[in-house]
């Protein structure tokens, strides 16, 4: 089993309003950098997806894959991989805890690639994917 990569960061907003972007995928080209195409493929029986489609450009990186999601209110969400060009397995999630008028974020996640990668080049990786991908939902949510 692959180690997993735990980053977290104080968002000035109640944890419904950062759920709210988090759910939003067809925005996140708007605020995700890296990603070019995010299409929902499937959605449950509540109206929030199930499936969704990335097509991701972050220079070296590049990759197409699909995730399915699991929601636990305005509270938890978590996925994995279906299918993945460059992965061959990501397991992630976000958990919100609202103190003090703000939300605490903790994004984890584990992704094992298709490639051979060093132990510490991945975890390097990792570590740029959960600060970035924070830095711009914070920004996102509290503009």
């Amino acid at each position: 089993m692959a180690d997993q990569s735990t980053q977290s960061i104080v968002i000035d907003a109640p944890a419904s309003a950062v759920m709210a972007v988090i759910a939003d995928f067809p925005a996140y080209p708007e605020w995700v950098s890296a990603a070019k195409t995010v299409e929902v493929l499937r959605t449950g029986p509540d109206g929030r997806a199930e499936q969704v489609h990335f097509v991701l450009d972050a220079g070296a990186v590049k990759d197409d894959y699909v995730l399915a999601y699991t929601w636990e209110g305005d509270r938890r969400v978590s996925w994995t991989l279906v299918q993945g060009q460059m992965q061959k397995r990501q397991d992630g999630s976000y958990t919100l805890v609202e103190s003090g008028g703000g939300t605490e974020v903790t994004y984890a996640i584990s992704i094992d690639l298709s490639i051979p990668m060093l132990g510490m080049i991945k975890r390097k990786a990792e570590k740029v994917i959960l600060d970035t991908a924070l830095k711009e939902l914070k920004k996102s949510v509290e503009a």
